[in-house]
């Protein structure tokens, strides 16, 4: 199986925090596989940003030993690394002073596709929309990534979109959410809209419940200090996790294009009801063989941060009323999982009797690792000795399914990097629904500060404290298992 490959404009593109850790790790590995695969015209040019005084030979000598270090097996083409190479030009600039923006206006070309990539700290997110401005560098159809946090309450939201709205229109700001880029994800949305055999079943008279589940089997490790004044709530549920609810919930959109998906999207975020804090289960890991205590790890003896979260959700409109979608994520877990889980209703009548009537269909979507899906279905075990039921699954791993393509599928950065050139926004948010996710999450945060809720502690290695197997078992329903 050939995969087409979408052609894009000839482009510049200035990663601001280009020698930074995402740059290297994500972003330039990134682009060199775009460059391999075509994706990149000849005269485009990728334009590193940043304090660190480097000239052209010093930033491609970085970049390549960084495509060596995460580049994958493509980073053995050497020949195709000296032609990405050339590509990568590099300006020493001072996001909040004049240095370098007189060199950088000199780079920049004003008739090919521009976009800036603000690999910084929001902090600054201001400073280099104010300065593309002032210094002529910007246009009207230049386009800008910004990468979460966006903001860390409903207030510093506001004025994050309002300090980018006074330079770039809202058309023009593609907010990064690397969750989105996933092939898997995005498949959820051909299996939802792209198959009969689904929709008619996407709603409260056939589903039992909905699970979502991001496990990391990580600590918060080096990033204790900026992960302790934010916790699992800021950091996954109100991005990562409220976008799969988005995309597992929403309307059909009258059409594949990126308004009318993110107008369904926020329907459903607004459609969301409040939450008792008896349905929320906040935890933190103990220290365990492979690691230190969550404490240690952020080293406040005293925090009251939370590295695990579970909760019960509900979405008061026609489709989905009184199914419950039950999210969790947390750090230190068994495995490495993230997996929606669609539990279907029990048959309404079955011929069959006692234990062997028990059985759901249920589907699940692995996003990682071992991307796929699997439908369980419910079929008579072989052999003799009467009506004896078993569930199967349906498998559709992508590795198994669509063999060597697999390989050549672009990563989530990739994909969406892409999509900016393209001037795509399907996979980004907007605006107002980010605002929108704040003003449904700021009220949770604020209900179990103004208590003093203390996070359960959970062991390393574990699916989670206690209390949030008991937040379904009470319901009479139970976690899948986290598997790698």
């Amino acid at each position: 199986m050939v995969s087409r490959v979408i052609p894009v404009e000839e482009f510049d593109l200035v990663i601001f925090g280009g020698t930074g850790d995402l740059a290297r790790r994500k972003i330039l590995p990134g682009l060199f596989r775009r460059f391999l695969s075509g994706q990149m015209p000849a005269g485009s040019r990728i334009i590193g940003a940043a304090r660190s005084e480097l000239d052209n030979a010093g930033y491609r000598k970085m970049i390549s030993e960084a495509i060596a270090e995460f580049g994958g097996k493509e980073s053995s083409n050497t020949k195709g690394l000296e032609g990405f190479l050339q590509q990568l030009e590099y300006v020493a600039i001072d996001a909040r002073g004049e240095g370098g923006w007189r060199d950088l206006a000199q780079l920049v070309r004003d008739d090919v596709v521009q976009a800036f990539y603000f690999s910084v700290a929001p902090s600054l997110f201001g400073d280099l929309a104010e300065r593309l401005h002032t210094n002529k560098i910007a246009n009207k159809n230049s386009r800008i990534v910004v990468e979460k946090p966006f903001g860390r309450d409903l207030e510093s939201a506001r004025a994050l979109n309002e300090t980018l709205a006074a330079h770039f229109h809202e058309r023009q700001i593609y907010r990064i959410d690397h969750y989105l880029g996933k092939e898997t994800v995005q498949n959820l949305m051909a299996v939802r809209f792209g198959n009969m055999l689904f929709e008619p079943l996407w709603n409260n008279h056939y589903v039992d419940h909905i699970q979502i589940t991001v496990a990391e089997t990580v600590g918060v490790g080096g990033r204790g200090a900026y992960y302790d004044k934010s916790g699992a709530m800021r950091d996954m549920v109100q991005n990562h996790l409220m976008q799969l609810l988005c995309l597992i919930a929403m309307e059909p959109p009258g059409q594949f294009e990126a308004d009318a998906v993110r107008d369904e999207k926020l329907k459903v975020i607004r459609a969301l009801q409040p939450i008792d804090h008896h349905h929320i289960v906040r935890g933190q890991y103990d220290a365990g063989p492979d690691g230190p205590s969550y404490r240690e790890d952020a080293e406040n003896e005293r925090s009251f941060t939370e590295s695990f979260i579970a909760m019960r959700c509900h979405i008061a409109n026609w489709r989905w009323a009184g199914v419950p979608f039950y999210i969790r994520t947390g750090k230190r877990m068994k495995a490495r999982s993230s997996e929606i889980t669609v539990v279907f209703k029990d048959l309404g009548h079955t011929i069959f009797e006692g234990d062997e009537a028990r059985h759901r269909n249920i589907l699940s979507i692995r996003l990682q690792p071992n991307e796929g899906m699997d439908l369980q279905v419910t079929i008579k075990e072989p052999g003799p000795g009467g009506m004896r039921l078993i569930d199967v699954p349906l498998d559709m791993t992508f590795a198994d399914a669509l063999g060597d393509t697999v390989e050549d599928v672009a990563d989530a950065y990739e994909r969406l990097i892409m999509d900016v050139i393209r001037g795509n926004q399907t996979l980004f948010m907007r605006g107002d629904e980010v605002e929108a996710a704040w003003r449904w999450t700021d009220p949770l945060i604020e209900g179990w500060e103004a208590r003093n809720d203390v996070p359960k502690i959970y062991d390393a290695g574990s699916s989670g404290p206690d209390d949030a197997l008991m937040l379904m078992h009470r319901d009479g329903r139970k976690w899948r298992d986290i598997k790698g």
